[in-house]
């Protein structure tokens, strides 16, 4: 593929192979071969012909470990189903290269001033629209670099843009809907630098569907010479991330690696901005915005990202929110799960919304005040349903309150304070949940597993103690 760097985004809800469906009555078509033909393509396996475990089990072996560790995968070295969930994914269509810190310079432009053209666009949304998704894509990466980039129009520009489909003549033919979104090339002559969009996909500037901003942010990160980051957080992950576009910040792990090719922004009074970073479930310092049960798994939230852990699994599977929830905001502030009618219910600053599973239910998001808040309640710090009592609590500031869920009404005599009716527990409260009997408290970096009939903490634990750590 030569300097080609192509990428594919997963449906955000119902993933499809990044390669053609297998026949069902086809016995060649096994997860063996499957997994061996991803691993030519993606991580240069290179095998004679014959079955795998017949012959050259060694090579497909130390391979597929190298696949696990990019992923942050066990490593095993067998084809497990973790693996095969991950090789199942669409995804990037070039190699799985090395982390941002091993980019060389020379892959870089050795100019900053850069053009652009767009020679054709896409019927799914108006001209205005792709424009503006392009200008904004480039924008992301001039605002952390002394990058500018100028849109030209009869020229040949430094950086063609196209949409197309199939065979197109740069020996990376598209291959149909849900497969290959787009592909760049790295910066050079001729097509270095490149960017080519699918035109079997449907391109839309909302989240859903292939969001053209962010694809095409990506893309252009391999334009400008980066390559794929193992931080599932970042951009240039090879993975569609299925964020937000409206609230898209650009993360530290590609203002790293952009900035080492390129530098800071010149103006003398540029602040250097953070970007949001990618969570570590062993990081001593992290603070949950939210925990709660959902069906029997616990959910940990943490900016835009959540945690989720079967009770049978040692480690958490980090995810997106918006993977699960595209309707929710970012930084939730609460969170808890109403066994009752087996809705989940997730707080922001004053809006509240319900799920069933998946789907939002009728009439949310509604506002907070109508479950029975004052309007001095500004948010919600945390929530739970401590199921033998039939209660809600609610905490905010030191008080908490109590909603009594079968007559959907606050109880009398709330707010209270939240030291007199749970002694030991002081500070704000982040997150709290009921497991198995008992509360846990979370309080920064701590949290305080509580006997709610004896009214004691039984023991403090580290935050991040669910998480496999």
């Amino acid at each position: 593929m030569n300097n080609m760097l192509s990428i594919l985004v997963p449906l955000c809800v119902a993933l499809t192979s990044a390669f053609p469906a297998a026949k069902q009555d086809d016995p060649m078509n096994t997860n063996e071969e499957f997994a061996e033909n991803y691993l030519k393509r993606f991580y240069n396996l290179k095998t004679a012909s014959g079955p795998i475990g017949r012959k050259n089990a060694n090579p497909f072996t130390e391979t597929l470990k190298e696949m696990q560790r990019f992923f942050g995968l066990k490593v095993t070295g067998t084809l497990d189903g973790e693996t095969m969930k991950v090789m199942e994914k669409p995804r990037c269509g070039v190699h799985d290269v090395g982390q941002f810190s091993s980019v060389p310079k020379s892959s870089a432009w050795t100019k900053t001033d850069l053009t652009y053209r767009i020679l054709s666009f896409t019927p799914d949304l108006p001209q205005a629209d792709v424009e503006r998704a392009i200008e904004r894509a480039f924008k992301v990466w001039s605002d952390v670099t002394p990058l500018t980039f100028t849109r030209i129009y009869n020229e040949v520009s430094d950086i063609e843009i196209t949409f197309t489909a199939g065979d197109h003549s740069d020996r990376s033919p598209f291959d149909g809907p849900n497969g290959i979104l787009a592909h760049a090339f790295q910066p050079g002559n001729g097509i270095g630098g490149d960017a080519h969009f699918d035109e079997d996909e449907t391109w839309t500037k909302t989240s859903r569907l292939y969001n053209l901003f962010l694809v095409a942010a990506h893309e252009f990160g391999h334009s400008l010479g980066l390559f794929h980051s193992e931080d599932p957080g970042a951009l240039m992950y090879p993975t569609y991330s299925s964020t937000d576009p409206n609230q898209f910040q650009l993360p530290q792990d590609d203002i790293n690696a952009i900035q080492s090719l390129y530098g800071t922004p010149i103006p003398i009074k540029y602040v250097q901005p953070t970007g949001p970073s990618t969570p570590s479930r062993c990081d001593p310092n992290i603070v949950f915005d939210a925990v709660t049960t959902l069906r029997g798994e616990l959910f940990f939230f943490v900016n835009r990202f959540l945690w989720r852990k079967h009770p049978q699994s040692s480690e958490a599977e980090l995810l997106f929110i918006q993977s699960f929830w595209p309707s929710l905001p970012n930084d939730i502030s609460a969170a808890y799960e109403n066994p009752l009618n087996e809705e989940i219910l997730i707080f922001k600053g004053s809006q509240v919304w319900a799920f069933d599973g998946f789907d939002v239910v009728d009439g949310f998001p509604k506002n907070i005040y109508r479950l029975g808040f004052p309007r001095t309640v500004k948010q919600i710090d945390a929530a739970v349903h401590v199921e033998p009592q039939g209660k809600t609590y609610f905490f905010t500031a030191d008080k908490y309150w109590s909603y009594d869920e079968d007559n959907k009404a606050m109880d009398k005599g709330f707010p209270r304070l939240i030291r007199n009716d749970f002694p030991g527990i002081s500070g704000k409260i982040n997150a709290v949940v009921y497991y198995r009997g008992k509360l846990y408290f979370f309080s920064g970096r701590s949290q305080f597993e509580y006997n709610i009939n004896s009214k004691k903490i039984v023991q403090v634990l580290r935050t991040n103690s669910w998480l496999g750590c």
